[in-house]
């Protein structure tokens, strides 16, 4: 059969589409090459393929690279935001990487953070749908359910009394497992055999709170609490309690001592905590010992006290608190309440679980990664006395100078300048820098560097709770605050904090730079903006954050301040204060996901 007379553009279709092909692409890449070198579309898309290149986690040569230029002031962009399935995230408490950690006394569940150079950096975004968060006071009864949209606690505990969901908000009957009639009565049921009122306890620590509503409502009597519960990926009781205003920290009792130093809480509470406190020969009741004042109370309400089938458990827990000369003040149903000896614990020289005295050479106040010890802690192994009875009553001792303090070098004349100095500073803050101190738009506030925390004291006529952290590579103060009736805890800065996200209205911090270098050295261990990023994180949209420190360090935070989207004023130091410091104040903006 003869050829089909076809036309010529019919013929051959496999050669005209290659060489429509390599014609395009010639002229597309011309059209390229002049779009790139000459718009300035050319020089985004290179800064942004830098930046991409730059943050990539996959190297760790890279991300150095990326915060040297961001320190450097050299970075085209903000600090990319991360993925949005992270906006609960918290490095050191993450579900995904400590599941795959040991069981064993909760090992799992405590702090276990990634190296640096494993984590991504980027800015946590907010949830869809946050608001500004419902102001104190009206935040303990109702928070905006976008703001943490969570709904099993409402859902498993409603019936308790301890939230529900209404329309947009979560509100906050006030009531708990072993309280479901509300935290008010409870209260007055414990104020029949402890002194709830008159100033005589101020700091409480609540093991395993829930949403914190005991600690709450404890605070229209002067007593200040520090509520802690593990990190729950589905309950994240923390969280709310945190959005609501009242103070509360991510710790798990498993391994280590918490972050608190010795004989510090004047009152420790378990409602339902489910903590074992006998087990592991008695190591969880030895460590609330250590953190309980001498002539302090414990209250434990709910399983083992006079509870169906644990006849053995409640035994134990008796046997163990008769071995400590614990005097027993009352059992009412389910609850039990003890008071702890002052001085040192007579240990009754034949028990059943061996414990015996700590060492003269152990501080009870070590409480860093520091592992639980099996022995008891000397209370005369803290310098000056720290009993109840002893110390002043609130309000009296926020100013007067702990004998914590009055036995350290120069400690007396170091503790009045310093409350002082910080009268004068806040002051300042106030009127001169715009500060929206004493508003109802700042209630959790932290002092990343506190020292004997004469800035939460200077704080106390507003309505503010303030948690201050004591470098744990610095001099050991912490004691002294909670002597104060403040509270806080210990921790590292290049560590990310144990909060949820978006946590604080405002943080401070005096001498910033001297979080990240090894003492009495010159020499960083992290660097500025991997910690900056740390703050943003845990700082509230539209939150504050005042640091000072030297010019040459203010004009590096500056730097960085706009790599993580803040607003940023630069202002001289109050006229009072010596030294070359600058004070900058910065406002996290309230950006979103696209």
């Amino acid at each position: 059969m003869g050829h089909l007379n076809l036309p010529a553009s019919k013929r051959n279709p496999r050669q005209w589409k290659l060489l429509d092909l390599v014609t395009a692409t010639f002229f597309g890449l011309v059209f390229l090459f002049f779009l790139l070198v000459f718009t300035p579309l050319g020089d985004s898309l290179a800064a942004s393929g830098r930046q991409t290149l730059l943050r990539s986690t996959s190297d760790p040569r890279q991300r150095h690279r990326l915060v040297a230029l961001i320190e450097a002031g050299q970075n085209a962009q903000p600090i990319e935001a991360c993925p949005a399935d992270e906006v609960d995230h918290m490095p050191c408490e993450d579900p995904r990487r400590n599941s795959q950690l040991s069981r064993e006394m909760n090992f799992y569940r405590e702090r276990h953070c990634p190296p640096v150079e494993d984590t991504h950096l980027c800015l946590i975004p907010p949830p869809d749908g946050y608001k500004i968060s419902v102001q104190w006071p009206q935040s303990l009864h109702k928070i905006w359910h976008a703001n943490m949209p969570h709904d099993k606690i409402a859902d498993r505990k409603g019936h308790q009394g301890w939230m529900k969901k209404e329309g947009e908000h979560f509100i906050f009957p006030g009531g708990g497992t072993m309280f479901p009639e509300g935290a008010v009565q409870y209260i007055e049921k414990l104020g029949q055999y402890i002194p709830i009122k008159g100033g005589v306890l101020r700091t409480a620590l609540d093991m395993g709170c829930g949403v914190a509503s005991w600690g709450g409502y404890l605070l229209k009597e002067g007593i200040l609490t520090l509520s802690f519960a593990p990190r729950d990926s589905h309950k994240a009781q923390i969280q709310f309690a945190l959005e609501r205003g009242v103070p509360a920290f991510v710790a798990m009792l498993g391994t280590r001592r918490l972050p608190y130093p010795a004989f510090s809480f004047d009152l420790v509470h378990c409602s339902r905590c489910l903590i074992p406190f006998t087990a592991y020969n008695a190591s969880y009741f030895i460590e609330v010992n250590r953190l309980l004042r001498p002539g302090g109370y414990l209250v434990i309400s709910g399983p083992p006290v006079q509870w169906a089938k644990q006849d053995k458990e409640w035994a134990d827990l008796q046997a163990v608190a008769r071995a400590l000369c614990y005097e027993l003040i009352a059992v009412d149903g389910n609850t039990v309440i003890w008071k702890k000896p002052a001085g040192d614990l007579c240990l009754l020289n034949q028990n059943e679980y061996g414990l015996e005295l700590c060492d003269e050479s152990d501080d009870p106040s070590d409480a860093w990664y520091f592992k639980l010890k099996k022995c008891v802690s000397r209370t005369s192994a803290v310098k000056g006395d720290c009993t109840i009875g002893t110390i002043p009553k609130w309000p009296d001792r926020l100013t007067k100078a702990p004998s914590r303090a009055v036995h350290m070098k120069n400690g007396l004349d170091l503790f009045d300048a310093d409350t002082r100095r910080w009268l004068r500073r806040v002051a300042y803050y106030k009127n001169n820098l715009n500060v929206k101190l004493g508003t109802p738009a700042i209630r959790n506030v932290m002092d990343m560097n506190a020292f004997f925390g004469s800035f939460a004291a200077a704080l106390m006529p507003d309505p503010v709770w303030v948690m201050n952290v004591v470098p744990a590579r610095k001099p050991s103060t912490l004691g002294v605050i909670y002597d104060r009736g403040l509270i806080g805890v210990y921790h590292d800065w290049c560590e990310p904090f144990s909060t949820y996200p978006r946590s604080y209205d405002l943080i401070h911090v005096a001498g910033i730079e001297s979080l990240l270098k090894l003492p009495g050295s010159s020499k960083n261990r992290c660097n500025l903006v991997d910690l900056m990023v740390e703050m943003d994180r845990i700082l509230r949209p539209e939150g504050t954050v005042i640091i000072r420190d030297s010019p040459e360090v203010i004009d590096k935070v500056a730097r960085v301040a706009l790599a993580v989207r803040w607003l940023v004023s630069i202002h001289e130091k109050e006229p009072e204060s010596s030294g070359r410091e600058k004070i900058l104040v910065a406002t996290k903006t309230f950006w979103k996901l696209p």
